[in-house]
């Protein structure tokens, strides 16, 4: 991770498009979110935001998702000074956002990583949901991403990047992940890419 001198805030600048980090979710984000969530190049390809998405949607998933990172953060930085890197069961930044030419960051999306339970994301893997939802660090399992991304910046490869980052950057080396297992809804062709 990436430091940014000016908030302290940590960042993954992606590998391709240069302009774009993942950084951890801001309270602020809020007014962004609604209106993506709310067009159907988005929600439709979505299985759990409500709809309409209203903005006290995006308040209660803003706060429980800060709560986490904030505990997140400071885990990481607990082991800050340990010689060997800490394996991990999360990836503390994952809201997209574009770096515009005045250096404002526009947010434009999300990618999540974590750990498979729903029976879709099982199914043909010889798993199953039994057993605690919790296990340790980079213990062998399947992982999986849930994302979305602006319909603006549709086609640009810019998911595609996100994803190889979070994989090469930080999922591979800090989380131990082996094993995904990525799903789309049948006609989502960009999901699919």
């Amino acid at each position: 991770l990436e430091v940014n001198p000016k908030t302290g805030e940590p960042f993954l600048r992606l590998m391709w498009h240069k302009n774009i980090i993942l950084t951890p979710v801001r309270l602020d984000d809020g007014p962004a979110m609604v209106p993506y969530f709310n067009d159907e190049r988005v929600y439709h390809w979505l299985s759990s935001p409500p709809y309409p998405y209203l903005p006290e949607h995006a308040e209660w998933w803003l706060n429980q998702a800060k709560e986490k990172q904030d505990r997140w953060l400071a885990e990481l930085e607990a082991a800050r000074d340990d010689p060997i890197p800490k394996i991990v069961d999360f990836c503390p930044v994952g809201h997209i956002r574009e770096i515009q030419e005045d250096g404002t960051e526009l947010l434009i999306g999300n990618i999540d990583i974590d750990l498979a339970q729903q029976p879709w994301e099982l199914e043909g893997t010889g798993r199953s949901k039994q057993g605690t939802p919790r296990r340790d660090p980079g213990d062998p399992d399947i992982w999986t991403f849930g994302d979305y991304l602006a319909p603006s910046h549709h086609g640009r490869g810019i998911m595609s990047d996100a994803v190889q980052t979070v994989m090469q950057k930080w999922a591979v080396p800090r989380m131990g992940v082996r094993r995904m297992v990525v799903n789309a809804l049948e006609g989502n062709i960009g999901s699919v890419k």
